[in-house]
């Protein structure tokens, strides 16, 4: 089949949105899925940056959501019709997977950011039948239709919006699964934020959701705005002895910490807004070494990389939409749809902040 989707060919070049092909349709546990809508992430993005590891050309894209159009083998459990949403790959038969951790399945790393399942590589190509790299995140659904191990798609409410429903397979699953299951914060615990992107504002309606208080730390006022309305205390980024203001917020310092700045400084502020025996999580990947601060992880405090919020995407997402649809997580707030012909401006909007969660949308003809 021939369908429409966003090539990346080189770091430095603008999306294509050009005609690609499927030589063959899903294998025995795989689903092909017609994509309603898939979110932009930063993870996306830093394809550009990845000096090569991330191969290219690609189909990117890892927030999918859409239809169930056919499936492979009889022991998918879904099946035509079906609305799902799509995650990350991982094996399903690792140490870490068998034990309900696919996020730190052992192949993570190859499935998801470095080539993809080598299983039928050569089925996907361009019009001229050059390859395109296996599923980006087991996905690549940038596009009009994806390919994705069913495993990694979770099947929804045939009522709901499901163009909308992507950023619930990473972004937002991380953020609140930070706070819901790597921090397991609850009534009277107390959350710092750093940075009030996608993620961050993620974790802020979780924690508010959970019972727990938190604080968001940023730069741009509009993003302080909206972590303010979701029930985040706000503080700027150039809070004088900032740390020591999220000590006095909390009562004696934070029990959890979240970054997803990558920033040092900030990392370190974040360290020493900590109470004894507080936890700081890590979701963005460090571009440099990171000095801590002598002092810092004193007292118990302790430090960790937290991958796609810990979390089974078949437990936390329908967690997601449940408070969603009681209104306690209003993600949709955050999201702004672009035809997928504009991938280019969303990218633009997003690297500018003038949108916190970009969101793709194939074109009507092709549902």
């Amino acid at each position: 089949m021939t369908f429409d989707a966003a090539v990346l060919r080189s770091p430095g070049d603008p999306f294509t949105v050009e005609k690609v092909l499927l030589h063959s349709g899903p294998a025995d546990g795989e689903v092909l899925v017609r994509i309603a809508g898939c979110g932009m992430c930063r993870t996306d993005l830093a394809v550009r940056g990845s000096a090569g590891r991330s191969p290219l050309p690609a189909v990117l894209g890892h927030e999918g959501a859409g239809t169930v159009t056919e499936t492979g083998g009889p022991h998918t459990g879904l099946g035509p019709g079906d609305r799902v949403v799509l995650s990350f790959d991982s094996c399903g038969h690792c140490p870490n997977c068998l034990t309900g951790a696919p996020a730190h399945c052992d192949s993570f790393a190859a499935l998801n950011l470095f080539g993809g399942r080598t299983e039928h590589a050569d089925r996907f190509t361009d019009a001229r039948g050059r390859a395109l790299a296996p599923r980006w995140f087991g996905q690549s659904s940038f596009a009009e239709y994806a390919v994705v191990a069913a495993r990694n798609a979770v099947r929804v409410d045939p009522a709901l919006p499901v163009e909308l429903l992507g950023p619930l397979g990473c972004g937002f699953l991380t953020g609140a699964g930070a706070v819901l299951n790597s921090f397991g914060a609850g009534p009277g615990d107390t959350v710092a934020v750093f940075g009030a992107g996608a993620v961050g504002l993620a974790a802020v309606m979780a924690a508010t959701a959970s019972g727990a208080v938190s604080v968001a730390v940023d730069r741009h006022p509009e993003r302080l705005g909206l972590a303010e309305r979701y029930g985040a205390v706000p503080l700027p980024a150039s809070t004088a002895d900032l740390s020591h203001r999220i000590r006095r917020l909390t009562d004696g310092g934070a029990h959890f910490a979240l970054d997803t700045t990558a920033a040092p400084a900030l990392i370190n502020e974040a360290l020493r807004s900590l109470r004894p025996t507080g936890h700081l999580g890590l979701v963005a990947r460090l571009h440099t070494a990171l000095p801590i601060e002598p002092g810092a992880l004193d007292r118990g405090r302790r430090i960790s990389h937290i991958c796609e919020g810990d979390a089974v995407p078949g437990l936390l997402i329908p967690r997601l939409i449940g408070l969603w649809q009681a209104g306690r997580f209003p993600f949709h707030e955050l999201v702004r749809t672009y035809p997928l012909a504009d991938v280019d401006e969303a990218e633009r909007d997003c690297e500018a902040g003038r949108v916190v969660k970009p969101v793709l949308v194939p074109p009507e003809r092709s549902r």
